[in-house]
């Protein structure tokens, strides 16, 4: 199929490219704006979703879909919504489909090339050649595709085209599809099912229409599935024997949008169509739509969604894998995370401040804006709510409706990026409306006091902090609901938040409250060190029947991630315990493709611990290899200095570019997945496989850590602080920096007679590894030499 020097992937400027449709199955990429969101697999299934305003579908599954948050490893199935394009040479009434599904005929050349802003894909059958285009305007929630078929052979060719978008089950009220002449389209039309009266309203506003647009008038078309498919079923659709399509129209049955177009292409000839997907309030909008985005073959694309701002940071090492993922693919996905609050109106409140953490450093002013929203639904309490609500019709949903103890603590972490990055520490002084009463006001900097406040005063006799139904880690539902079982994790990372607050606090200039929260820090500190450490590493946690946890005398969840990464950040832990703890997590934790969250998995219910235990062992929480968890821990590592862990453990998060890497995740390396399977020594089968799932508060910590850490170019009030922590066997590497307006140009290079690192810009020494006086649009040139290091082990 393809030659044998082709590789399984690989990258063309901002493009990433899979050479088959079969190695990777599952692979794909995302598009968004602000309206829709696409996910599209690289055999031609496509999952989309459109605001209005909360999430819904207009290509729909086989039956009736649960409404629910995105999960991690679903599969896709011959009904799976799709867009494929049959192609039938009429003289010998073969058959293929293009991108690869339904009829999963292999092409003599496949690429699948997916970039920032668009999604293509080239193939050739028997002469045959499709090159095909999808991409987003900025707004509007539309697909826009381009298919151009070329005759590569030396006779002319007799050609069946058929176009085929999935509609799917639409509803059970009413569903139904017709062609429309007058519009040039195929319309599928449904109510969207409701029985509470109150809710018709909402339901009368739905898009409830979807469209099939096209730029050229078809030779036929059929809009039911049944009659489409006949006994062939998607992958020999029986309508395609005949010579035309039997223009059908679905009264209550399953719709398709199925077009047919009959082709006689010369040698060395080509016809280009261009077609429209999407949801419609009206026919009205349909012809909006039409007219905007269809009038001309070229020129309409120009505008793309799913783009990002200039990036922070540009990367030349000698890793050219680990450079594309950091230069486009990383920016790109810790900007959509922010942009568009991964597709819901109320956002868990740790993910939405994660996130837009991420933003700091690309589109400050989202971030700004996003803490100013979060505290101003701050309780009278001091307590950040389990989500927050981002229009007035959202309500808080699914796990949003479970009480999480945690919320508090990401504040401060948050705000910390935020001001490093930025130097805006008038957002402290910044008056914040309180929740319900907006012309009572308190100022940024009380509000987080009192989050804090909050969280110091939920503790238990002990001084460790409750539980509830859940941290960091959602599904520990049963460790603390009677009130008493309490986290180790957030007792010792509430250490570290307040640390990261008392020199915030410092920097703000109130030194009576920066000395009471690293007071606070400190009690805290003897407390955990007390409590929570089993003499190799630190408990998860104590249960409401006084269970101490996630210790050695655990035969499932012995040990967890989590409390010894913060242990590091909070420093904690002394010199014995920090090397036994990391002896600790790469022995029980480490694997081939990353730190698991746990070991080992546990196998059967803990009704103390929770639904965390019922999960399968090594997917989500259970003890998979879970990026979050993994970021945390790679935070810690070059906090104390140890950078080759760290970027060990930076780079085994990326698939690739070893193939036996890439087939055994089943993922491209263009964005980081919330996890790959774990339970390596119970189920070595399945581990290291991708959960698919692109929604991960992993992209925002990845991004600060290289930027701060690896790179070592970290904002502080002064200017810009340089601690580089290279891996020793990178003997050199350069970078592009923005920072507050201006341009920084960095290398780094490692001297064999070099004992301390050195620091020049524009020529000149620095005295101390620290750049002030920047201002905007500035531009210099930054030298860090750095000794020859012998790597580690």
């Amino acid at each position: 199929m393809n030659s044998p020097e082709k590789p399984l992937i690989s990258f063309s400027g901002e493009r990433i490219e899979l050479h088959s449709p079969t190695a990777l199955p599952a692979a794909s990429a995302y598009l968004w704006n602000r309206n829709t969101l696409l996910n599209v697999n690289c055999r031609g299934f496509v999952s989309a979703l459109h605001m209005q305003p909360e999430p819904a579908r207009y290509s729909y599954g086989p039956n009736m879909e649960a409404t629910t948050f995105a999960q991690p490893e679903q599969p896709y199935y011959a009904h799976h919504p799709g867009r494929f394009f049959y192609l039938k040479d009429t003289r010998s009434s073969e058959l293929f489909s293009a991108p690869y599904e339904p009829v999963r005929r292999r092409p003599e050349r496949f690429l699948f090339s997916a970039g920032p802003r668009d999604i293509c894909w080239q193939l050739q059958f028997q002469g045959i050649g499709l090159e095909i285009s999808l991409s987003l305007p900025e707004a509007d929630s539309v697909e826009r595709w381009h298919l151009r078929v070329s005759n590569h052979s030396a006779q002319s060719r007799d050609i069946a085209l058929y176009p085929a978008f999935t509609l799917g089950y639409m509803s059970w009220m009413n569903q139904g599809a017709a062609y429309h002449p007058q519009l040039g389209a195929v319309i599928g039309k449904r109510v969207t099912p409701y029985q509470h009266l109150s809710d018709y309203p909402q339901v009368k506003a739905a898009k409830d229409l979807t469209f099939l647009l096209h730029d050229q008038t078809p030779n036929s078309w059929e809009t039911r599935r049944e009659v489409f498919e006949g006994e062939g079923g998607p992958h020999a659709p029986a309508a395609i024997n005949a010579d035309s399509l039997s223009n059908g129209t679905a009264n209550y049955t399953t719709p398709i949008a199925a077009l047919h177009y009959a082709l006689t292409l010369a040698p060395g000839a080509q016809h280009e169509f261009r077609f429209l997907f999407g949801p419609a309030k009206d026919e009205a909008e349909i012809s909006r739509i039409r007219q905007q985005y269809l009038p001309s073959r070229k020129g309409s694309d120009s505008e793309c969604g799913g783009g990002h701002p200039l990036t922070t940071l540009q990367s030349q090492s000698p890793d050219q894998a680990f450079d594309h993922f950091l230069n486009t693919w990383l920016p790109r996905q810790v900007f959509y995370h922010a942009d568009c609050n991964r597709f819901t109106t109320d956002p868990q409140t740790r993910n939405y401040l994660q996130d837009n953490m991420g933003a700091a450093y690309l589109a400050p002013s989202l971030a700004r804006a996003a803490f100013i929203t979060a505290l101003s639904q701050q309780e009278n309490s001091g307590a950040l709510p389990d989500g927050i609500l981002l229009n007035d019709q959202a309500t808080l949903k699914y796990i949003n409706q479970v009480p999480h103890s945690d919320h508090c603590l990401w504040l401060p972490l948050c705000l910390e990026a935020y001001l490093d990055e930025s130097d805006d520490y008038a957002l402290l002084g910044e008056a914040v409306p309180s929740r319900g009463n907006t012309n009572e006001k308190t100022s940024v900097y009380q509000r987080v006091c009192a989050a804090l406040d909050y969280l110091w005063g939920r503790r238990d006799q002990r001084g460790l902090v409750y539980i509830e139904q859940g941290d960091w880690c959602d599904p520990m539902n049963m460790v603390g609901p009677a009130g008493i079982g309490v986290s180790g994790w957030l007792s010792i990372a509430l250490v570290h938040a307040l640390q990261v607050w008392a020199q915030i606090c410092r920097c703000h200039g109130d030194s009576d409250s920066a000395e009471r929260y690293a007071a606070y820090a400190a009690e805290l500190a003897a407390v955990c060190n007390d409590t929570l450490w089993d003499g190799q590493w630190y408990a998860r946690g104590i249960t409401d029947g006084g269970r101490r946890f996630g210790t050695q005398a655990d035969t499932e969840g012995r040990i967890y991630l989590n409390p010894q990464s913060w242990a590091l950040l909070a420093r904690i832990a002394d010199d014995a315990q920090t090397e036994a703890l990391l002896s600790a997590v790469d022995r029980e934790l480490g694997t081939p493709w990353g730190l698991a969250m746990l070991a080992p998995a546990y196998t059967a219910m803990q009704e103390d611990i929770g639904r965390i235990t019922q999960k399968f062992p090594g997917s989500a929480e259970n003890g998979s290899i879970y990026n979050h968890a993994a970021m945390f821990f790679i935070h810690a590592l070059y906090k104390i200095g140890r950078h080759d862990q760290a970027f060990h453990w930076l780079r085994t998060m990326l698939p690739g570019p070893d193939v036996d890497d890439l087939l055994r995740r089943g993922q491209l390396p263009n964005f980081l997945p919330n996890y790959y399977r774990g339970a390596w020594r119970q189920f070595p089968e399945e581990a290291g496989r991708s959960s698919g799932l692109f929604n991960t508060g992993t992209a925002a910590w990845y991004y600060r850590v290289v930027i701060e850490q690896l790179y070592g170019l970290r904002g502080c009030r002064e200017g810009l602080r340089l601690q580089p922590g290279l891996p020793s066997h990178w003997q050199s590497a350069s970078v592009t920096r923005r920072f507050r307006g201006a341009i920084l140009n960095i290398t780094y290079q490692r001297e064999a007679h070099c004992s301390e690192p050195r620091y020049a810009v524009d020529g000149q020494a620095l005295p101390t590894p620290l750049i002030t006086n920047i201002t905007p649009r500035q531009t210099c040139q930054v030298i860090i030499t750095l000794p020859s290091e012998e790597p580690s082990p």
